[in-house]
């Protein structure tokens, strides 16, 4: 089925009369000899496994498993993987709260780790190790939009029997699917575009049925289930996730070529630009460029003074909701780096991550220019 159709239908007990996946909000549930033990923890009540299936329909895997939020998601993949001793191999460009992960925690429980420049496969190969495990890559990146060759990095770790992780949480589902490129697994912060509504917090791991158990054991021990509601909210959700990725698309190609032409912005970052250098690998494994952009003041100095300024534009650590959000990542989503980390990745004050949501593009490009005009 086309992904509009699997967005819309939920698979679920032929039993039950009703159009829509009902709310399961029991913790406790009667079982028999012959029957499963269903525990809200152990994320197997009918609800969530219909959830499960339908997210992983979508990305092309035969299984997934849900979490309470994208980086429990990460964090849980990550640990039922990897032991301590190995080794994991990350691109340089990651979200802030991956990259704190992985010094703070990984680092302590004696998994190695090496940062390098994943356009480069040259830097790939210097920096593995007979040790080393799994590639862990993001693309498009956050928050500088920088976008990776996925069926390149499959092919060459597949050569070197590595397994292959991706965050496709920018992209969502409807413009990328990493696993068709040869990726084992794909994770999503499901807080941003799956839910799409600034109202839900979870996370989701896709892959092969073999692996997907794996994590679910450390999963059921690290106890990082949803609940009844939120599960039926996130269903509610996705039905209507490729009609608001459409419109997504097309807000952010307009917004960008706004910011483009922009006297006050000194540079954008959106991979629908044929001047991106890596526009040609996007056209090639995205269907659309996505609904974020990054961009950068002239005047860094007035960012305090062009965000108060924002009238339907929130300011706001988040992303992928129906309303446009911006943050300045130096204060928000990379404020646990170093200053050191920020420079080598690009990061500055001036720099502005925007969510583009579905309201007119007019009126988004009005109210940025007016704040713009005030940064001076």
């Amino acid at each position: 089925m086309h992904p509009e159709t699997l967005c819309v239908h939920t698979p679920h007990d032929p039993a039950w009369p009703g159009v829509n996946q009902p709310a399961f909000t029991a913790s406790a549930f009667r079982y028999g000899p012959e029957q499963e033990v269903v525990y809200p923890r152990y994320s197997n009540t009918p609800d969530m496994k219909a959830l499960a299936a339908k997210l992983a329909r979508l990305e092309h895997a035969p299984a997934a498993w849900l979490f309470s939020s994208g980086m429990a998601a990460i964090a849980n993949t990550l640990l039922a993987l990897v032991r301590p001793g190995e080794h994991i191999l990350f691109s340089e460009d990651l979200y802030g709260g991956t990259l704190n992960l992985i010094t703070k925690d990984l680092t302590r429980l004696g998994i190695q780790h090496s940062l390098a420049n994943a356009t480069d496969l040259q830097q790939l190969e210097d920096a593995l190790r007979p040790n080393t495990r799994l590639l862990y890559v993001e693309t498009p990146s956050n928050p500088l939009l920088k976008i990776l060759d996925l069926r390149r990095l499959a092919d060459w770790a597949k050569e070197r029997g590595l397994m292959t992780m991706v965050d496709n949480t920018f992209a969502s589902p409807i413009n990328q699917n990493p696993m068709l490129l040869g990726f084992d697994l794909v994770v999503h912060s499901g807080t941003k575009y799956l839910g799409g509504h600034s109202d839900l917090m979870f996370g989701v791991v896709m892959g092969s049925a073999e692996r997907v158990d794996t994590i679910r054991q450390t999963a059921i021990n690290l106890g990082a289930n949803l609940s009844g509601l939120d599960t039926y909210m996130i269903d509610r959700s996705l039905k209507t996730l490729a009609v608001r990725v459409k419109v997504h698309n097309q807000n952010a190609r307009a917004l960008a070529g706004f910011l483009l032409r922009h006297p006050r912005v000194k540079q954008v970052h959106y991979p629908g630009f044929e001047t991106h250098p890596m526009h040609e690998v996007a056209r090639s494994q995205m269907a659309d460029f996505g609904g974020m952009l990054a961009f950068e003041l002239k005047n860094p100095e007035g960012a305090d003074r062009f965000l108060a300024a924002l009238r339907h534009i929130a300011p706001a650590l988040s992303l992928g909701g129906v309303e446009s959000l911006i943050s300045q990542p130096a204060r928000t989503s990379h404020s646990l780096l170093s200053q050191a980390q920020r420079d080598a990745m690009g990061i500055t004050l001036g720099t502005m991550r925007f969510s583009v949501g579905l309201e007119h593009p007019d009126d988004l490009m009005q109210d940025l220019d007016q704040a713009l005009r005030q940064a001076g």
